[in-house]
């Protein structure tokens, strides 16, 4: 199997990324891996999608950290190569981090991709699931069952009047972005504040107010649902829970979180199996699902991280899980050529 990897920047991957881990995995397991920027694009004058890919000399690598040093030292491959020559393009930038210093960036492997994939390539996630997922609002489109009460707009005076709804508590964070930046839990005692708060995040663009759920005191669970279904390997599921650090509501570990053992109940599984649908209909491969309690916090499609930090709890290597579904994925095209639509291959 060829596989290529799309990241924001080649340059900017850390050993310990998820997608690191999955290249390293490919390689360890006899696949050809390549990594490739979102600039390192080309449609060429020949109607071929070409790209600046790099990857590593060696056929095994014993960590994710030497694997990244060869990738990103003197002795990387670094060849142009044609996306049609590969058999799964898997889509592992986060437009959020380009929409402000490089706009032009945000959509462009959506588009690159399409047109690959109408050649024949096997893209996970589906781009056109993926361009349906550009922003927070997406996560609208799930049962109103698994989501926190929530109203999305830039006007103050209906983020106040929600508030006193909520009894003065409720979390503010911008439509677009990610990683818990601007993000903000206004109290009863912050009211007389409320108009900076959301001058601060609608400074972005529309304002996200949602319903508080007291169980996020406890921090959240990551979740992987692969192929519409929770990740489970040995009968252990593929989930770690992030724990707030002090007072901050943040629980991403970028933002001071830590990592603990998750539990993955009735109420959880349950909730998985109510998003499954919508997931296998947008083609969703590989994601993420952030529970608290009862409810969703977050669904994330795009660089859903974490499978090295699953596996610290459980000592189960997911990544060789993933890889071999996306070998089974090129093993169907193998026996019925090209009879099922992208969006469907990316879920069986």
């Amino acid at each position: 199997m060829r596989i290529g990897f799309v990241v924001n920047e080649v340059a900017t991957e850390m050993p310990g990324y998820t997608t690191i881990r999955l290249a390293q995995e490919a390689i360890n397991r006899g696949h050809d891996a390549w990594l490739i920027g979102v600039g390192d694009f080309a449609y060429d004058p020949d109607d071929i999608i070409r790209a600046r890919a790099t990857t590593v000399p060696k056929k095994k690598y014993k960590t994710s950290a030497s694997f990244h040093a060869e990738l990103n030292g003197k002795g990387a491959i670094r060849e142009r190569i044609s996306l049609e020559d590969l058999d799964i393009v898997m889509l592992r930038n986060v437009p959020s981090d380009d929409a402000i210093k490089r706009p032009w960036a945000a959509g462009a492997s959506i588009e690159f991709a399409r047109i690959a994939m109408r050649h024949g390539v096997i893209v996970v996630n589906d781009p056109n699931g993926l361009a349906k997922a550009a922003s927070k609002m997406y996560f609208q489109m799930f049962p109103e069952e698994v989501r926190p009460k929530t109203l999305i707009t830039r006007d103050n005076k209906e983020i106040k009047e929600f508030a006193r709804e909520q009894n003065g508590t409720i979390v503010l964070k911008p439509l677009q972005g990610s990683g818990g930046a601007s993000v903000f839990l206004v109290r009863p005692d912050d009211m007389p504040n409320l108009n900076q708060m959301i001058d601060a995040v609608s400074r972005d663009g529309y304002v996200i107010a949602q319903e508080y759920l007291p169980a996020a005191e406890k921090g959240d669970m990551r979740l992987f649902v692969m192929n519409g279904r929770p990740l489970r390997v040995k009968g252990k599921y593929c989930a770690f829970r992030r724990v707030r650090a002090g007072g901050d509501m943040r629980s991403n570990i970028h933002a001071g979180g830590s990592l603990a053992p998750a539990e993955v109940d009735d109420v959880a599984e349950r909730i998985a199996e109510i998003v499954r649908p919508k997931l296998v209909q947008d083609g969703m491969f590989l994601v993420g699902l952030d529970v608290v309690g009862d409810k969703l916090m977050e669904i994330n499609v795009f660089s859903p991280g974490g499978l090295g930090s699953a596996q610290k709890f459980t000592n189960i290597n997911y990544s060789r899980y993933v890889i071999e579904a996306l070998d089974r994925k090129v093993q169907y095209m193998n026996y019925y050529g090209r009879n099922f639509d992208n969006v469907d291959l990316c879920t069986l």
